[in-house]
């Protein structure tokens, strides 16, 4: 299964482009060869049109600064690089076909200062696998700490026997988890599991200016005598 993290910079560009760059974001994940790919700091009205130009399901968990969503997202379509962060954020889970449909989603909130933090994640119905996606707390690595903590302790929980995965923008560069092993990483996004491994380096494929984070693929495989072998 090829898993691919990314963080969106709330759908902005480096350096910034002055417009709303949907269709390029889209067009970017829709020529990239991945089954599951989890993302960060995404436009909250953009996972159903990723989605869509990916052939993928979705499943979406709100993150900060989403009050007022309507006036929000009027700023941030006609003037995201003034308004930044403050159009809304979200995670994202789109999964292809090839990897199954989703059986479950499950989210748990990680904090509410200094700015709200989730982890969600899926089931994949096929292989009984849970791929779960963490956008931890910025600038503190304390804090970064105990949001992976949290999202780990919770992933073990939803996937039970069943193998794992967590990964996304875990905001330090050599994040750990109890129960979780490290498969792959650029920067300070990562790719986390539980009876899995890489089968293969990281691939980071081109972006052009889209984003300040470069997307990771990661092909997770998992380990013999497994629910998902």
């Amino acid at each position: 299964m090829r898993v691919l993290t990314w963080n969106l910079f709330h759908g902005r560009a480096v350096p910034p482009a002055g417009r709303e760059l949907q269709a390029e974001f889209a067009a970017a994940l829709a020529g990239w060869d991945w089954d599951v790919a989890l993302l960060q700091e995404v436009p909250p009205w953009w996972p159903p049109a990723l989605a869509h130009a990916c052939a993928a399901e979705q499943r979406t968990a709100l993150t900060s600064r989403n009050a007022l969503p309507a006036l929000r997202r009027a700023i941030a379509q006609r003037a995201p690089d003034a308004i930044k962060s403050n159009g809304g954020g979200a995670n994202a889970i789109l999964v292809r076909r090839a990897a199954g449909a989703i059986g479950e989603h499950r989210r748990v909130l990680l904090r509410r200062l200094p700015e709200r933090r989730v982890c969600h994640a899926v089931a994949l119905a096929r292989s009984g696998t849970w791929v779960a996606n963490l956008h931890a707390q910025v600038h503190s690595r304390q804090r970064a700490q105990a949001d992976i903590d949290r999202a780990a302790a919770a992933t073990l929980c939803w996937a039970g026997d069943a193998p794992a995965l967590l990964g996304g923008d875990f905001n330090v560069r050599d994040p750990l988890a109890t129960g979780f092993e490290h498969l792959a990483g650029h920067g300070v996004d990562h790719l986390l599991g539980r009876a899995m491994y890489a089968g293969g380096a990281p691939e980071i494929p081109a972006r052009g200016n889209l984003s300040d984070h470069a997307p990771v693929i990661v092909c997770a495989l998992p380990r013999a005598g497994n629910i998902a072998a």
